[in-house]
């Protein structure tokens, strides 16, 4: 399942459901609804959120060490076939959000 988000301020943004649920329930709504909106009232919030999910997950996912790297390496978790960060998954929805407040317009999912 893919989830686009929409908005006049920019083009759209395509993720798969598992990202875009995540990403849905880190900024306050919820990742079950198959439409939604982030008014332009609620887009301050929305980014804070967003932010704050980033910054937490960028806490728990410190930079690797030299082990973790050997590991990683071991277990074919390099290149193509790294693990994706929140943040990396975040800034074209969060690029998105602040275009979106900047317009003063709305952005949706699911219509």
């Amino acid at each position: 399942m893919l989830i686009i988000f929409k908005s006049d301020a920019s083009a759209d943004v395509i993720m798969h459901g598992d990202a875009g649920k995540k990403l849905i329930a880190a900024f306050g709504k919820d990742p079950e609804d198959v439409k939604g909106i982030v008014t332009v009232a609620q887009l301050p919030d929305a980014i804070a959120r967003l932010r704050a999910a980033i910054e937490e997950d960028r806490v728990r996912n410190a930079p690797p060490t030299e082990d973790d790297e050997a590991a990683d390496r071991e277990a074919g978790r390099t290149g193509m076939a790294a693990p994706v960060s929140l943040a990396q998954r975040a800034w074209p929805l969060m690029d998105m959000l602040e275009r979106a407040q900047r317009e003063k317009v709305p952005v949706v999912w699911g219509v």
